[in-house]
């Protein structure tokens, strides 16, 4: 059980990035420095920095994945490992708000579109499949280096990667949707025997 303190850091956090995405939405990622964004939060400028290290930790900071860990961690034992991650995204996700959706997808769309934040998502190693495996294993009661664990996360950390790409060709596409979609079509089988083959006409 967390602390009154921890759920109060939590919250601040949660609030100094609320604002930031609000102001990245409204005037754009570089015409909004931290002082707006302390500003905007009604915090100093140093606890602002307490709790990001630059203005792209704002938007690389993610606290869906904790609650992707408990709704993993809920589903029934025995249940089969891609169909328990597609049902515990669809969970972690329906307990959103709408306001938390949109700003979800906003992170996701900065990240796509501002060099600075993908430079630095790349350096800090976001979505790699050693991350997605420890998740995946904590949750799971598996090691992180559990075949399965790590096919699984694999799995993830490509669907993002995937669903980003779709996502920047057709931008009026759902991140999150995409990522389900793509997850859900590995899960039923992708009917490559079906396409044509290398060197055909």
């Amino acid at each position: 059980m967390t602390s009154l303190r921890e759920r109060k850091k939590a919250r601040t956090r949660a609030e100094i990035q609320r604002h930031a995405l609000r102001l990245f939405a409204e005037r754009g990622y570089d015409a909004t420095t931290v002082e707006d964004i302390a500003d905007a939060a009604e915090v100093a400028r140093s606890t602002f920095f307490r709790y990001f290290a630059t203005k792209e930790d704002v938007v690389l900071f993610d606290d869906v994945d904790p609650q992707l860990e408990d709704a993993l961690a809920a589903i029934p034992a025995g249940t089969p490992l891609l169909a328990a991650l597609i049902q515990a995204i669809r969970a972690t996700f329906a307990e959103l708000d709408e306001h938390k959706r949109v700003h979800e997808e906003l992170r996701m769309r900065l990240v796509r579109t501002v060099p600075e934040i993908a430079a630095a998502r790349r350096a800090r190693g976001a979505w790699d499949v050693e991350q997605a495996a420890r998740l995946v294993a904590s949750a799971l009661g598996r090691t992180p280096d559990d075949i399965e664990v790590v096919t699984l996360a694999g799995a993830l950390a490509g669907a993002r990667f995937a669903a980003q790409t779709l996502v920047a060709r057709e931008p009026h596409r759902s991140y999150v949707d995409t990522t389900l979609e793509i997850l859900e079509r590995l899960r039923s089988g992708i009917p490559l025997a079906d396409e044509p083959t290398v060197g055909s006409s």
